[in-house]
């Protein structure tokens, strides 16, 4: 399989400031696999370590923090000889290392010539409660479920890839039943990567149903397993409420949907968890659009969305003859699904989300984000059905701005907005070019 994230990486060790690599992202995202990968086709060898499974690797760092004499260890765990500039050392799972985040520190200034990646299925929620992070001395880079055109890589669609890619909208219009199919399946089977190779294998929908729930499963121990019983109940109680929260016309997020009676000061520990376990996603409120947007954020107000559609899907027990034959978009559970997977391919892309609404007007706004020192709004439309009156009233209030649609109605550029097809959005936000009039 392909992965955007592969370029990022080359560029990682071409860099002549090269510092040691943190991979940050959810479990099952394919970090482990990303960086085998990358060590295989890039390097002489690689030399993996997992902190987790191998117990000589748990105290390792815990001695100090002598590079020659780890590099020794290494070299013992691994059975690998480990070479300058050479070989590529994997730590996965570091965070079950004590001490074995702080020792990257020392790979950059004491033995910058050694390729060091690491990563870990929690590693997000460990930084965010660690007190000896070595800030400036690693690079970060997020991984995140594969993004629809990864999915259409991954099922040898290419030649769609790059038929999208060219912008000739009457020619994309002409395979756009077949896209639109396309869309739907990438909508059950989501982006992670066992689901999306067991589906490109075999095309079994329950296998990739079962994968998905031992997913979840696998997100459920790991709650258990690293938060206190009163904590994980709190953390699956906003979990299990996903579903109900984005199925709602204003899905901004209801804490007594989680639990009856519930308050902010009740669930903020485990919205946070959530979050820097790299399971959701917050998106939270601006009422006001004025450079820079996020002066304007309301952290009071917000969306949570699942990391992957699939998974959401799974959660929610959408059935796929409710998604792989609805050819309009009108089925019940659409609009959730639609405004789920626009959330996951815009962060996967880089772009920090917002949602506008304002006070003194019912209108809403499902995302908006800044790009250049612009503000560019998104209205998500689950189907051929575009009424709604949101993008037009925060357009002329707004002179300037130019609104974004994205439906399953093709592409069209009114002016004041320009409508493109759910399934060109990966490709199109990738390239951003000028939003003004």
């Amino acid at each position: 399989m392909k992965r955007k994230a592969y370029n990022n990486l080359l560029k990682w060790k071409k860099s002549k400031s090269r510092k040691p690599l943190l991979l940050l992202g959810a479990r099952q995202v394919g970090k482990t696999w990303l960086m085998k990968e990358f060590g295989r086709r890039e390097y002489e060898n690689v030399a993996y370590v997992n902190c987790d499974r191998e117990p000589l690797a748990k105290t390792l760092f815990s001695q100090d923090y002598d590079i020659r004499r780890i590099i020794i260890g290494l070299q013992s765990i691994t059975g690998e000889t480990i070479k300058r500039e050479k070989t590529l050392i994997i730590l996965d799972e570091l965070q079950e290392a004590p001490r074995g985040l702080h020792c990257l520190k020392y790979f950059y200034e004491d033995a910058p010539e050694y390729h060091v990646m690491a990563a870990g299925s929690l590693l997000g929620l460990t930084l965010s409660q660690q007190e000896s992070f070595p800030v400036g001395k690693v690079k970060m880079e997020k991984i995140y479920p594969m993004d629809f055109e990864e999915f259409l890589w991954a099922l040898n669609r290419d030649n769609l890839c790059e038929l999208i890619e060219s912008k000739d909208y009457e020619l994309i219009s002409e395979f756009s039943e077949k896209l639109i199919d396309l869309l739907n399946e990438y909508y059950f089977v989501g982006g992670m990567p066992e689901a999306v190779k067991a589906y490109a294998d075999n095309e079994d929908l329950n296998e990739v149903r079962e994968i998905q729930q031992a997913i979840l499963a696998a997100y459920r121990m790991d709650i258990s397993k690293h938060s206190t019983k009163a904590e994980s109940i709190r953390i699956g109680q906003v979990l299990d409420s996903l579903p109900s929260q984005l199925s709602k016309e204003n899905k901004k997020f209801i804490y007594g949907v989680a639990r009856p009676g519930g308050r902010a000061s009740d669930f903020e520990t485990a919205i946070q968890w959530l979050v820097d376990a790299g399971i959701i996603y917050k998106v939270n409120r601006v009422s006001r659009v004025e450079s820079p947007i996020k002066v304007y954020e309301e952290l009071g107000s917000f969306k949570l969305f699942l990391l992957d559609v699939g998974l959401l899907c799974c959660m929610a027990e959408v059935e796929s003859i409710e998604l792989l034959m609805d050819k309009t978009g009108m089925s019940r559970h659409r609009g959730m699904v639609a405004e789920e997977y626009v959330a996951e391919q815009l962060i996967s892309a880089g772009y920090n989300l917002y949602y506008w609404s304002n006070d003194k007007t019912p209108a809403e706004l499902d995302f908006i984000f800044q790009y250049q020192g612009a503000a560019v709004p998104i209205e998500v439309k689950a189907s051929t059905n575009v009424r709604g009156k949101s993008i037009s009233e925060f357009v002329k209030t707004h002179p300037g701005m130019r609104g974004f649609r994205f439906s399953l109605l093709p592409y069209t550029d009114q002016g004041w907005l320009v409508n493109y097809p759910l399934y060109s959005l990966p490709f199109y936000f990738r390239k951003l070019s000028k939003l003004k009039k």
